[in-house]
């Protein structure tokens, strides 16, 4: 329930942070566009009619400005864009090309919802949990690179005839026999420097993917769903799932340790 005298709607960007504040006693509309600095905020904050709330829109900035303004004694509220009531006809957001700073519509429309108890919150992870979800992101994002690489170098030397056939594919007895293959097994010059450059690349990817998969063993991984017991996160990985319409399957008890 909306108790402040002044509700605050922020429009962040990743350079810019546009606001407007409304005065719940004077019916004053106050607007600013300040950097994304979280003492600055917080700053221009506190000089407005108090108490203040606040809220912006969930998204790449992350939730560290959430975190400075509870910080600060300031009531912040982390609202979901997918759920937020827009106006009829104002669906495309495009800035007039002009020397003057464009009017902060999004901010103006926040602080209306604020005050109206409109507004979805999203749950603002802990500094672990974000930290454990970039690990998490991290890895993924090495798996992808190794399949990748595994992809450009096995490519390359099927082009060339050269072709694995002593057992599975990408073990260690794959490793070593790609190891053993040389510049002489290329005859132009161009197809050597691409297998000196490709097949590093491989060794290194398999090498980052490895480091991530160990460094997630110290996660506990219920933390990712925001839950403090390994039940609670089956139940929530399970509604996700349903959600997303996804056939992936839901961790089990088993998988927990």
């Amino acid at each position: 329930m909306f108790t402040e005298r002044t509700s605050v709607g922020l429009d962040v960007h990743a350079r810019s942070v546009a606001t407007a504040a409304i005065d719940g006693v004077t019916g004053e509309l106050r607007q600013s566009r300040l950097t994304p600095s979280h003492g600055q905020i917080v700053d221009w904050l506190r000089d407005l009619p108090g108490p203040v709330a606040v809220a912006y829109e969930a998204g790449p900035t992350g939730f560290g400005l959430s975190r400075a303004l509870n910080a600060a004694g300031i009531r912040c509220v982390v609202v979901a864009p997918s759920k937020l009531q827009r106006p009829a006809g104002d669906r495309v957001k495009t800035v007039p090309r002009t020397r003057e700073v464009p009017p902060a519509k999004d901010a103006v429309h926040l602080s209306r919802l604020l005050r109206l108890d409109e507004v979805t919150a999203v749950a603002v992870p802990t500094l672990q949990q974000e930290a454990a979800r970039d690990l998490v992101r991290a890895r993924e994002d090495a798996r992808g690179d190794l399949m990748r690489a595994r992809h450009r170098l096995s490519k390359l030397l099927l082009r060339h005839g050269l072709v694995y056939s002593g057992g599975k594919a990408w073990s260690q007895a794959h490793d070593a026999w790609l190891r053993h293959v040389g510049r002489e097994d290329f005859s132009a010059p161009a197809s050597r420097v691409t297998s000196a450059r490709t097949a590093p690349s491989q060794r290194t990817a398999s090498s980052n993917s490895s480091t991530g998969c160990h460094a997630l063993r110290w996660v506990p991984w219920w933390i990712c769903w925001r839950q403090e017991t390994p039940v609670a996160a089956i139940t929530a990985s399970a509604g996700a799932a349903r959600t997303a319409g996804k056939s992936r399957s839901s961790p089990t008890v088993r998988e927990m340790s």
